[in-house]
């Protein structure tokens, strides 16, 4: 299983776009083979910043999420351009 982590801070102002983009992401996102969660969480203190908790069964999950029609869309050309910071950080779960 692979965790995603992901930490976005839009530009000054631009938080409700890119909340309103992230809410159209939400259930395309978990309708996807092989995602098991997609949660997107805006900060209380900071109106401009999200954190993204994403749980995939395994790499090719993650890399076909990343392939998909919907994250070209609304991630890449409409998130990432209003973003100040993007920050992504991986997990593998431990078990016993």
């Amino acid at each position: 299983m692979i965790v995603l982590i992901a930490r976005y801070v839009s530009r000054a102002g631009m938080g409700d776009r890119v909340e309103a983009a992230l809410r159209e992401m939400i259930p395309l996102s978990r309708r996807e083979p092989g995602c098991r969660a997609y949660k997107v969480h805006r900060s209380l203190d900071h109106p401009d910043e999200f954190l993204l908790y994403e749980v995939y069964d395994d790499e090719a999950a993650l890399e076909a999420h990343w392939q998909t029609p919907h994250f070209r869309r609304i991630i890449e050309e409409t998130v990432v351009p209003l973003l100040e910071r993007r920050e992504r950080h991986f997990y593998r779960l431990v078990e016993p």
